[in-house]
C-alpha cells in the first residue's frame, strides 16, 4: 500500500541559500519528492551546479515533476528578493513552499567587541530579509488558502554563547517571527514553522568540526556523540512542506543529535 503523505509533486519550492549545505540538501530532497525547486544564492555558477545535478538525477529516475531552476539573489537587498519572487512566479507560476535558509555570521567573539557593521549585517540578513521575503510571498498563499513557510533557525536561538552572541540573538528572533506569522496567518491555512539544527557538517560551521579534537569536545555531551549531516535536516523540511505536516504550525523542530538535552 502506497502513501502520498510526503508527496510534493508539482509544488513549487523557493529555497534561499540553496547552493550548498543545508539549503542544498533541502532542495535535493524536495525535488526527489516531486517539487519544482528554485536554487538561489548570490553566485549563479554555484547555483547552476546544484540545479544541473538535481535535474540529472530527476531525469535518470524518470521523475517528470521534480526539477530545478536557478534564480540568483542577494538576500540582503530588497529589490533582489522582489526579483527572485517575481521571476519564480513568471517561470513556475506560483510559490507553494518558501524556505528561508540563507544566513550570515561575520563575527566570532565577545559581544563587547562586536562592531556595529557586523551587528547590522547579522540582523539584516538573518531577520529583516526573512521578514521581507515572507511578506512578498504571503499574499498569494493567503489568496489560495494554502502554503508552507519554513525558516531555518539554529539551536543558538535557544541558548547563549560567549562567541556567537549576535548570531544567537538573530536566530532567537527568527523563532519569534515564526510564532507571530503562524498566529497571523493560520486562519488562511498558511503554516509557518522553524527548524533549528545543531552542529551540521557545512562550510558555514567548518570552524567547529574540521579539527577532530574540537569536534570531539563539541559533541562529547551530545547523546548521539556525532555531527549531523545536511540531509538529516532536509527530512524535517519535507515533512513541514507536505501533507504530513498539514496540522503543524508555529513550531520549532530541533534537530541536533540531542545537544540541547545533553
Amino acid at each position: 500500500m502506497s502513501s502520498n503523505l510526503f508527496d510534493l509533486t508539482n509544488k513549487v519550492a523557493l529555497i534561499t541559500g540553496s547552493s550548498k549545505g543545508i539549503g542544498r540538501a533541502i532542495a535535493e530532497e524536495m525535488a526527489r519528492q516531486g517539487a519544482k525547486v528554485v536554487i538561489s544564492s548570490r553566485k549563479a555558477d554555484a547555483c547552476q551546479e546544484v540545479a544541473d545535478a538535481i535535474n540529472a538525477e530527476a531525469k535518470a529516475a524518470d521523475n517528470a515533476s521534480g526539477e530545478a531552476i536557478v534564480i540568483p539573489a542577494h538576500v540582503g537587498q530588497r529589490e533582489a528578493l522582489q526579483h527572485l519572487v517575481d521571476e519564480t512566479r513568471a517561470r513556475l507560476g506560483q510559490i507553494d513552499i518558501l524556505v528561508c535558509n540563507a544566513a550570515v555570521n561575520p563575527f566570532y567573539g565577545s559581544m563587547q567587541e562586536l562592531p556595529d557593521d557586523a551587528m547590522d549585517k547579522i540582523l539584516g540578513i538573518n531577520i529583516k530579509s526573512n521578514h521581507w521575503l515572507v511578506n512578498m510571498v504571503l499574499p498569494e498563499m493567503i489568496e489560495r488558502k494554502d502554503g508552507s513557510i519554513i525558516i531555518v533557525s539554529s539551536i543558538g536561538g535557544l541558548r547563549g554563547s560567549p562567541v556567537l552572541g549576535a548570531y544567537c540573538i538573530s536566530k532567537a528572533a527568527d523563532l519569534q517571527l515564526v510564532r507571530n506569522l503562524a498566529v497571523e496567518n493560520g486562519q488562511h491555512n498558511v503554516r509557518v514553522n522553524a527548524i533549528s539544527p545543531g552542529l551540521v557538517r557545512t562550510d558555514f560551521a567548518r570552524a567547529l568540526w574540521e579539527n577532530p579534537d574540537v569536534l570531539k569536545e563539541r559533541t562529547a555531551g551530545d547523546p548521539l556523540k556525532r555531527i549531523g549531516e545536511p540531509r538529516e535536516i532536509a527530512g524535517a523540511a519535507v515533512y513541514l512542506a507536505s501533507a504530513a505536516g498539514s496540522f503543524t504550525t508555529g513550531q520549532n523542530f530541533v534537530v541536533d543529535g540531542g545537544a540541547t538535552i545533553g
